[in-house]
């Protein structure tokens, strides 16, 4: 029930970074493909809807969807020191990545 509710809530986006999630990709991750593909393939799964969870303030934890792709970088960090460390790179590439 409660990752039914993370769906709802999320209408459809990543809610780390606010990006339209590819739902028709549910289910259509082929590990032989990506044996083959490797990084490649993988990336064409960057929003693929995933399930995260959060720490609340409350101190029990909640779900939220995100994609794939910063649910794996977030990876075991707190939402605390995953904005933290996001902050890091754009305070150190971000002059870079808006000349792109």
């Amino acid at each position: 029930m409660a990752i039914h509710r993370a769906v709802e809530r999320s209408a459809g986006a990543d809610w780390y970074t606010g990006e339209s999630l590819d739902w028709e990709k549910i289910s259509t991750y082929d590990n032989e493909k990506s044996k083959k593909g490797r990084s490649e393939y993988k990336a064409t799964f960057a929003l693929l809807p995933t399930v995260d969870h959060v720490l609340t303030t409350n101190r029990t934890y909640d779900f939220v969807i995100s994609s794939w792709r910063a649910n794996d970088s977030k990876n075991d960090l707190s939402l605390e020191q995953y904005i933290e460390l996001c902050c890091k790179v754009v305070n150190l590439h971000g002059d870079k990545a808006r000349g792109l």
